[in-house]
Formats: C-alpha cells, sequence, structure tokens
C-alpha cells in the first residue's frame, strides 16, 4: 500500500503530471506516454515511453544520489502507482534550462561553424530561459542578471552542479557503451533552499549514441528517433533502460 494519497494537479507539461499530495513535504509525478518536438509542433502517443523514462530517470537519480549529487527524486510509486510514477520533493524550479554539450550535434551545429561529431573539450555549458512563449532563448550572463532569475552565487552553483552531473552520466554512460552527447537538466529549489536537480534525466533530454553502431542512424538511442521519424523510439528507451539496470543502484520503492 502506498503511504500517501493524491491530491489536486499541480502543473501538467509536454512529458509529465505533477500531482500534490495529503504530506506537504511529497508530491507525485506521473510520467506520460506523450512524444512531443519542436515545442510541441509533432506530437504523438509512445505505449510505454512513460514508464521507460520513469525507471531510466530513477536510475540516473540513484546514481547521482551515489554520487553526493542532491536530487528531488523519493522513489518509485508502487501499487496502482507502480511503472510510471515517482515520488519527489516539492521544489521550486529555476526557469532556466541548463545544458551541457559533449559533442557537437544538433542545434549547435546549425548556430556555429562546428561539424557534428565533434567532440568539445571542456564541454559546453548553455543556458535557456524556460518560456515556450518566448522559444526558450539563449541566455548571456546580462541577460541572467536582467531578468533577476538566480543570484550571483546560485549561477555559478548551478554550473558547478551541472558540471558535477555530467561527470557522473560521462562515466556510467561510457560503462554501457553508451556516448551522452549532450543534455540538458532543470535545477529547483528545495523547502531547505537547498538546489537539486528536477525534472527528468531520460532518452528525452539526453542524445545517447551506442558505441557499437558506429555513425549509422542505428546509433542514435533518443528522442532524435522521433524527432527525425526514424521509428523504433521505445525499443531504443527500452535498449537504454536494460543497459542502465545492469550497472545503477536497484531503484527504491516510496513507502
Amino acid at each position: 500500500m502506498t503511504a500517501y494519497s493524491l491530491g489536486k494537479l499541480l502543473y501538467e507539461g509536454k512529458a509529465k503530471r505533477v500531482h500534490a499530495t495529503d504530506q506537504p513535504d511529497l508530491v507525485a509525478v506521473e510520467y506520460k506516454d506523450d512524444a512531443t518536438a519542436f515545442n510541441a509542433l509533432k506530437k504523438a502517443q509512445l505505449a510505454g515511453k512513460g514508464r521507460l523514462n520513469c525507471q531510466i530517470s530513477a536510475l540516473l537519480f540513484e546514481a547521482l544520489a551515489q554520487a553526493g549529487i542532491p536530487t528531488h527524486y523519493l522513489g518509485l510509486g508502487q501499487g496502482n502507482h507502480a511503472g510510471n510514477w515517482m515520488l519527489a520533493r516539492p521544489v521550486r524550479v529555476i526557469p532556466v534550462e541548463v545544458v551541457i554539450r559533449n559533442v557537437a550535434a544538433g542545434s549547435l551545429c546549425k548556430q556555429l561553424p562546428v561539424e557534428p561529431g565533434t567532440p568539445l573539450d571542456p564541454p559546453l555549458l548553455d543556458l535557456y530561459y524556460k518560456d515556450d512563449a518566448y522559444g526558450d532563448p539563449l541566455l548571456t550572463d546580462a541577460r541572467l542578471q536582467r531578468l533577476g532569475l538566480v543570484t550571483p552565487d546560485q549561477r555559478r552553483q548551478l554550473e558547478q552542479q551541472a558540471r558535477a552531473v555530467n561527470g557522473v552520466l560521462v562515466s556510467l554512460f561510457d560503462s554501457v557503451d553508451l556516448r551522452l552527447v549532450d543534455f540538458k537538466i532543470e535545477l529547483g529549489l528545495a523547502a531547505d533552499q537547498q538546489m537539486v536537480v528536477a525534472d527528468e534525466i531520460s532518452p528525452d533530454t539526453c542524445r545517447l549514441w551506442d558505441g557499437a553502431a558506429g555513425d549509422s542512424q542505428d546509433r542514435i538511442l533518443d528522442k532524435d528517433r522521433f524527432r527525425q521519424d526514424l521509428g523504433g523510439v521505445v525499443e531504443a528507451y527500452g535498449e537504454v533502460l536494460k543497459r542502465l539496470q545492469g550497472v545503477c543502484p536497484e531503484p527504491r520503492v516510496y513507502g
């Protein structure tokens, strides 16, 4: 039996719903089967995608916790909430998407004269204003200061935490022959003002290439399969989950 009951819907995004519970320090996150791309201009329903992203995110949050990186994650759901439900601390999400790029790909190669596949050393960190109405624009430090989204200390902490996450994830994915090309994360402030990794970390938010597939399209094991109409999205996500299950701590179950 679960040790909580659901309350009202607090937020619904493209891929998740966040529900209040009867406990003020607990929210329930429901991962949806919705697939979206290009700011939701392209949409589909992919059966099983929500469960896969939830399970992958749980494994990666467990790995981050083991490395001493705080997250909002508290455990997976059980009973009627097994599979695609996660329990988490409520956080005030900072409206800044943090993107770390280890290899040039995607939009970067359209915006800069950098060939796709070029290693980026040190990894490139980009910040974007999380607001669909403005198209999630790139933030300079001056723009960030103008908007007042974070203090200077929080800006430094945000980058330090993102780079620490990258270090853990690159090593972890390398161990299962996956190349972490780039990823985005969101950070938030918990009730005690601790900055924690929030949202999700999954093939929806990471570019992952299969190291054994060379340069073919078969190497793509992430949302680019949906963006590029390559098919096999759920199968690719399932392959990522299978590999991670062999090296990550088993996800805890809440309650």
